[in-house]
């Protein structure tokens, strides 16, 4: 499930993709509350309705310390989690 640009998740508006893999999709969004600039991944609709997976997701930290716990909330599908956005190297 690919977010478009101007996505409200929450407070969070989705900027661009930043990559993907196997456990979901990473953006980059900005935190309107705090205007601040944030990474947030995203667990594909197929892991959310599998018990494991969405557990693994829930439990398994990130490189990074998470700015907020991941959300599952009925209003917010997809699930997902936040974390500081960090520049990588090409």
């Amino acid at each position: 499930m690919a977010l478009k640009a101007d996505t409200a998740l929450g407070s969070y508006k989705i900027e661009a993709l930043i990559g993907k893999g196997g456990m979901g999709e990473v953006y980059r969004a900005r935190d309107t509350g705090l205007d601040r600039l944030v990474s947030i991944k995203v667990l594909p609709e197929s892991f959310a309705a599998n018990a494991e997976r969405a557990g693994r997701f829930e439990r398994v930290p990130g490189p990074i310390s998470l700015h907020d716990p991941v959300t599952w909330a009925n209003d917010l599908f997809p699930p997902y989690r936040v974390a500081s956005v960090v520049a990588g190297k090409k």
